[in-house]
């Protein structure tokens, strides 16, 4: 294969290929990005202010919050498990940090702050992580809401010129007295700084958009605070004493049951919000596909270790405890962050602030860092998270621990959410409503509720209302079943399925069965032969693919000696060989079952494996094919292109043939896989007919998936589209897109474009090739198809789709000058350009974002896609419509193996396919 490989001289990197094509790359240094230092930039600018007005409404000296900041950016930007979160001082600590200020001072704080940092670091030992994401989203959303009630009563006061007391009560109770005695200074810096970070975010305009830039809390604090010097105002301003005067930890002074607690406090606030935190920002950088190309996802250990790392060092610096923090994350990810270099460079900022800035921090008023702190206060009451937990019947748990938190504390709070919350699972376990009722003869079992064995005697008694032999529908409105559940209604179905009854299992949504019909009738349905009662199929719609067909029991279809006398429908099989068609059209003519996903041509198994030689047919499957599945890509090449094998087919049954012929007969494998050659069938033992593949054998495993795959289509999918087939052979097919791709198994276009029927007219070929208009050994079926899509149909979009691993571009690597003119290889002719187009030294590869291709099979692959869209402009009906505005032209490769689509930019010189992320909408 190494001799077909190109090589280019001058870059060193596509010179490995000539050597090793299937070796991956050797990894680029890093370096600092310009991306980094932006985002840095306007996180920076954003923390500051934040930083020191956290600090304010802790009452802690406000240089720990500068020191909480650049803590949170060197140490756990650097140690942590998630590159893009920023940490620092939370707003959710605020009130946690204020109660054990009060209560224990500033320096045993700090050194619970230590403690809080080592228990951290036990837990990402421990790796347990993960385990904190299993609290209750209302309990973590209700503790936020609760703490931002808090912060927002306390800063009120400070809004209006007065002092926070240290309790929400106290706060309230106070807060009459402290309107009637407002500073009028105060208020009108407050209301400013408040009025920008409403207005600044929604500035209309072109000028707007690139004043929004500028991060809103710096341009509130900066505005309020130049206009409270050129006014003159007298107001309480930031104090920062000198750094020689900073007070660090000390040892832990207090009872020990109060430390104990104040440090599982601390734990749990911080490690909660920093792993909800860091899985926040794995969905935002999921959303943006430049980003999430070079960002991986967050490591939640390492994550808890970085924090706790964080917390030690902040502690015994003088700091603030330290958690992940929203506003700063989201605005590193959207300022286009790209590594951890953004936040460990926003840390070195802070630091230089903190040693130069002095003189300019405190010129700002204190009403304006409160005003700020009190706006985030408000925002974590959000308003989506209210909507959020009512829709999912959890209101009850959010209250009780908003409420708690308010009045008691955030420990006593988010222990009392909890208690709600298993409060409110049990309820929902247990309660199970259950009723009968009768409609045209037609008896509904309706279940509300979980199915536990405590609802099984209530189960059980409305099910035996039902008489035996009548139609029942039970519909099953819950998301759990145990196990004497499901026993109980499995055994009544069963029995009166036996009594001439009929049973119909649904979900919620009306008509949604529960799975395919289980027991005897299902087997009896589609073999036709009464079953024993033990043997059933239990295959549900979306169970994964490798285990989704069942095996029906041989005795059920050799009952009385007749293996052979169920008439299904599907290719034609009478000589025991259904030759189904391999990935990449390449077609088994072997006489054996395949069940498994190939890889096509020269490919691999649905299990990442090399296929395997295939066994010779058995005698008793009536097979006589000798062709085996090669080993080697080249011989793979040559002998898949054998469409022919000789079959004999013998049969005992009594049916007649409808022609003459030979004994044997030549199957002639199509490139669609249809069945062009003869099924022979003894009528008397001697007779011979040519066939047309319209008997299935369904004694055969192959046929018989066939078979029970169109039943269950049949029983459940067709009542759900028939109304939509109906409208479309009503009106006529009106797809939007041309969507041309490889024939392999494993690419279901349907599935990876959530298209429905209607949407798309599919042309499927092996190696998705599109031959030139009037090239010799043309095939004018693709060249039929396109222009039918643009000249008849008017499609709007043409999308060649590419894939990972394609037989077609591995044979065409493989493939030898001089070799005999096989079909195959006539075909592979049409892909000579884009092996061409690779060699070329003058042009760029085509690429993916973010990585480069994994081997020279995956360079050639992407290559193609780009080649075949050069293709397809040299017809002239697609060259027409292209001039006139009305088509588009898209490049797709979708690796298999990662489920991973990528689309080709368009108007980029260097053809790169950019990674469709999960929130990708403009895709």
């Amino acid at each position: 294969m190494s001799a077909c490989v190109p090589t280019r001289a001058d870059e060193p990197r596509r010179e490995e290929h000539s050597h090793e094509p299937h070796s991956p790359p050797p990894a680029r240094r890093p370096r600092l990005a310009g991306a980094d230092v932006s985002a840095s930039i306007a996180v920076f600018l954003i923390a500051l202010p934040l930083s020191l007005g956290i600090a304010l409404a802790t009452g802690a000296p406000l240089q720990a919050g500068l020191v909480a900041a650049a803590v949170g950016g060197l140490v756990a930007g650097r140690l942590g498990g998630a590159p893009l979160q920023v940490s620092g001082p939370a707003a959710g600590l605020t009130v946690v940090t204020a109660e054990l200020i009060q209560q224990y001072g500033w320096r045993t704080t700090c050194a619970i702050t230590v403690l809080a940092g080592l228990a951290q670091l036990g837990l990402g030992l421990l790796r347990v992580a993960r385990t904190a994401l299993a609290v209750s989203p209302a309990i973590v959303h209700g503790m936020l809401a609760g703490i931002g009630v808090t912060i927002a009563v306390a800063q009120l006061h400070i809004v209006l010129g007065g002092v926070p007391h240290s309790s929400v009560l106290d706060n309230l109770r106070e807060l009459p007295a402290q309107l009637a005695r407002v500073h009028p200074a105060a208020l009108s810096v407050s209301v400013l700084t408040l009025a920008l970070l409403v207005l600044w975010p929604r500035l209309p305009g072109r000028a707007g958009k690139l004043l929004r830039k500028v991060p809103t809390p710096l341009v509130a604090v900066a505005v309020a605070t130049t206009t409270a010097s050129l006014m003159g105002l007298s107001l309480p301003k930031v104090d920062l004493p000198s750094w020689s005067s900073h007070a660090l930890a000390a040892l832990p002074d207090g009872p020990v049951l109060g430390l104990v607690a104040a440090v599982l406090t601390i734990t749990l606030v911080c490690s909660v919000q920093s792993l909800l935190g860091a899985v926040a920002v794995d969905k935002l950088v999921a959303g943006r596909p430049e980003q999430s190309a070079r960002v991986g996802r967050s490591d939640l250990d390492r994550e808890l270790l970085g924090q706790g790392a964080a917390n030690v060092v902040s502690g015994a610096l003088g700091g603030l405890p330290i958690a992940g923090v929203a506003v700063r994350s989201s605005a590193n990810v959207h300022a286009g962050a790209v590594s951890r270099n953004s936040t460990m460079l926003h840390g070195v900022l802070v630091v230089v602030a903190a040693l130069l800035m002095v003189p300019i921090l405190e010129l700002i008023p204190l009403a304006s860092l409160a005003a700020l702190v009190m706006a985030v206060g408000i925002q974590m009451v959000s308003l989506h998270h209210i909507r959020t937990v009512t829709r999912h019947r959890e209101v009850l748990v959010y209250a009780v621990t908003t409420l708690a938190v308010v009045f008691f504390g955030v420990l006593e709070g988010v222990a009392l959410g909890i208690a709600m919350a298993v409060g409110v699972a049990l309820h929902r376990l247990t309660r199970t409503r259950i009723t009968h009722d009768e409609t045209e003869g037609v008896h509904h079992v309706h279940v509300r509720g979980q199915l536990t064995f405590l609802a099984v005697p209530r189960l059980s008694r409305t099910l035996h209302l039902v008489p035996q032999g009548a139609a029942a529908v039970v519909e099953l409105d819950g998301s759990f079943m145990d196990h004497a559940a499901y026993e109980s209604l499995q055994d009544w179905q069963n029995t009166h399925t036996v009594h001439g009854g009929t049973v119909e299992l649904v979900g919620r949504r009306s008509g949604v069965r529960i799975g395919e019909p289980t027991g005897p009738a299902g087997l009896q349905a589609l073999t036709g032969v009464p079953t024993e009662e033990g043997a059933d199929c239990r295959c549900h719609p979306w169970t994964p693919w490798r285990n989704h067909q069942c095996e029906i029991p041989e005795a059920a279809l050799l009952r009385d000696g007749q293996p052979g006398d169920v008439q299904g429908t599907g290719a034609d099989d009478a000589g025991g060989s259904t030759a189904p068609s391999d990935a990449d059209g390449a077609h088994r003519t072997d006489g054996t079952d395949s069940t498994g996903g190939h890889g096509g041509i020269g490919g691999h198994g649905g299990n990442g494996e090399p296929d395997k030689v295939s066994e010779p047919s058995r005698p008793s499957d009536g097979g006589t094919g000798t062709l085996a599945r090669p080993d080697t890509p080249q011989d793979k090449a040559a002998d898949a292109s054998e469409d022919t094998g000789t079959s004999t087919a013998t049969g005992t049954g009594a049916g007649a043939g409808t022609g003459a012929g030979p004994g044997t007969g030549t199957d002639a494998a199509t490139s669609t896989g249809a069945r062009a050659g003869a099924a022979t069938d003894t009528g008397a033992g001697t007779g011979a007919a040519t066939g047309t593949g319209a008997a299935t054998d369904t004694s055969r495993p192959s046929a018989r998936q066939l078979a029970r795959g169109i039943s269950a289509f049949q029983r459940n999918t067709a009542p759900l589209v028939r109304g939509e087939l109906a409208r479309l052979a009503r009106e006529g097919q009106q797809p939007s897109q041309l969507f041309l791709t490889c024939a392999d198994s494993r690419l279901v276009t349907s599935m990876i474009t959530s298209s429905g029927p209607g949407d798309l007219f599919v042309v499927r070929n092996v190696g998705n090739l599109v031959p030139l208009p009037g090239r010799e050994s043309g095939d004018d079926s693709v060249a039929a198809a396109i222009e039918y899509a643009v000249d008849v149909l008017e499609v709007r979009s043409i999308t060649v789709c590419g894939h990972s691993g394609c037989g077609a571009m591995q044979a065409l690597l493989a493939s030898e000058p001089g070799a005999a003119q096989t079909p195959l290889r006539r075909w592979l002719r049409h892909g000579e350009p884009s092996l061409e187009r690779m060699s070329e030294e003058d042009r760029p590869w085509a690429r993916l974002a973010g990585r480069a291709p994994a081997d020279a099979v995956e360079q050639l692959c992407l290559t193609n896609v780009v080649q075949q869209l050069e293709h397809l402009r040299a017809h002239e009906s697609v060259a027409r419509a292209l001039r006139a505005g009305e088509l588009e032209l898209h490049g797709m490769y979708f690796h298999v193996g990662e489920a991973q689509a990528y689309l080709l930019t368009e108007g980029h010189e260097d053809r790169v396919f950019d990674h469709v992320g999960v929130a990708d909408l403009s895709a």
